[in-house]
């Protein structure tokens, strides 16, 4: 439905993989459709798409406090492409038979839903394109530019990024069997905000019937059960905030069309490391603990799930670098605290404090620091993942499966981000690209032969809802005391937490 488009074929693993990047699915989010739902594509393209070099991402702020992980990327509005890695032999006409057509996999990367982008290195998918799926990843709005909120019933609805990701599922779902993809076999998998975005997917009735299954790596938007992290009437003053800022008027009418002058570069210049979606609107309309109170998901598809062992020490170093500090006591860890409570509201401080403080030496700054790691893993990532597959298999009949990361690889060691051994944030998603592949000299022969098992549990899981046959439901439904079987995802050991 974008037109013509002419793709790469590359050898990868003694397989024809075709890869097609940075095809346009939603008309250029600029001028008055800046912070309003993107628009599909109004008419083909009359030229051939050259899908054969990396497109624009999307604006966002620069970030060189992660290395070469977003080395070399254009950043431009005109960012709402996908990519898709197919093998060359599934490339057939439209009438094709659908007995041939493979499972599909949509990819939504992480970020916080302030930087990131489909063209970065580590999601390159042409390897996990050699197990039988086809692989799409798509690129959607950050920070203010995707998720400012204007008010109800304004031409910025707020979420917008998530929108984007919805209407490139619905190119996918249109288009995808000329590439050798089953539309009714798409899996949505994303890590960190990516697994968010899946979360919020799984959450909202605009994404019902899209996909058929969902892997969920590191996040889930599910936090405080007494609020949101951000309430509609704060979203719609930061946006005000931010448009004094720049020399707009904050008047009821006038603001949105100021800022949609405003250069893109000034929008995301002080964007925050952390974007937050908003609840109470159409996509969104209610928190998750609502919605599987009141059973208002999408229950009728199937779950896997995931975190790393030691999520908090990385984030907690990019959020909050005091950390590193030798005088980060007790009383420092106190006053991150109070900092992280003004993100996540209504945290009981003097009981977690005192939790997360029990026995540890409190003129010893490494160990408060670890102490403080731990805590914002479990806030940020490991609760909100866990709780989030357990209410979601306590309230469908529907197949879950959850594992926890043991193994790291080398992959984040020229950041100095692993401490005695942690397992971080993300460790999973070499693995999953199959990165120990692509560059054997820089892993383990351990590293190798684990991703090529990772990459067939995933793929297995896209293919026919179970990830391994060794590896048990989430929730045992036949005990009385729903004990959860959490998967040791280790190269080592097949044992169960």
């Amino acid at each position: 439905s974008s037109g013509v488009v002419r793709g790469l074929n590359i050898l990868v693993l003694n397989k024809n993989i075709a890869q097609f990047l940075a095809i346009p699915y939603a008309e250029a989010p600029v001028g008055e459709l800046r912070f309003a739902k993107p628009l599909p594509i109004v008419s083909k393209n009359k030229d051939i798409i050259d899908g054969t070099k990396p497109g624009h991402s999307c604006y966002q702020p620069e970030s060189p406090q992660y290395g070469d992980f977003f080395a070399g990327l254009n950043f431009n509005e005109d960012c709402l492409v996908l990519n898709i890695w197919t093998q060359t032999q599934l490339l057939k006409q439209n009438d094709q038979d659908s007995s041939s057509l493979k499972p599909v996999m949509f990819w939504i990367h992480g970020g916080g839903l302030t930087i990131g982008s489909i063209f970065q290195s580590l999601y390159n998918a042409s390897i996990l394109a050699t197990y039988d799926v086809v692989v799409v990843s798509v690129n959607y709005r950050l920070g203010q530019l995707g998720f400012l909120y204007g008010g109800d019933g304004t031409t910025a609805p707020g979420n917008v990024g998530f929108y984007d990701q919805l209407l490139a599922l619905k190119w996918v779902r249109e288009n995808i069997h000329s590439f050798g993809g089953d539309r009714d076999r798409i899996t949505i998998f994303g890590e960190s905000a990516g697994s968010w975005s899946v979360s919020a997917h799984i959450l909202s009735p605009l994404s019902q019937g899209l996909f058929r299954r969902a892997i969920m790596s590191s996040g889930a938007h599910m936090y405080n059960k007494d609020r949101d992290v951000i309430s509609k009437g704060e979203a719609i003053e930061n946006g005000k905030r931010m448009a004094r800022e720049l020399n707009c008027s904050d008047g009821t009418d006038m603001w949105l069309k100021c800022l949609r002058g405003v250069d893109p570069g000034l929008l995301v210049r002080d964007t925050k490391a952390l974007t937050f979606p908003v609840l109470g609107t159409e996509f969104l309309p209610v928190s998750a603990e609502q919605a599987f109170r009141d059973k208002r998901f999408n229950s009728d598809i199937d779950i896997l799930s995931g975190i790393t062992k030691d999520e908090g020490h990385m984030l907690a170093i990019l959020s909050y670098p005091q950390i590193l500090s030798a005088n980060f006591t007790t009383n420092a860890f106190n006053t991150a605290l109070n900092q992280m409570n003004e993100v996540f509201h209504n945290i009981h401080i003097e009981t977690v404090s005192e939790y997360y403080l029990k026995n540890i030496d409190p003129d010893n700054s490494h160990e408060v620091s670890r102490a403080f790691s731990k805590l914002y893993g479990d806030l940020f990532m490991i609760c909100p993942t866990y709780l989030f597959t357990k209410q979601f298999a306590m309230n469908s009949n529907r197949d879950a499966y959850f594992y926890m990361l043991t193994y790291q690889s080398n992959i984040f060691s020229s950041l100095n981000w692993d401490d005695h051994g942690d397992v971080v944030h993300g460790a999973d998603m070499a693995f999953v690209f199959g990165h120990p592949l692509r560059d054997p000299k820089s892993y383990t022969e351990t590293d190798y032969d684990f991703s090529i098992d990772v990459m067939q549990m995933w793929t297995n899981f896209a293919t026919n809802g179970k990830p391994h046959n060794d590896w048990p439901n989430f929730m045992d439904r036949d005990s009385d005391n729903l004990v959860s079987n959490v998967k040791d995802l280790n190269p080592d050991q097949r044992s169960l937490y």
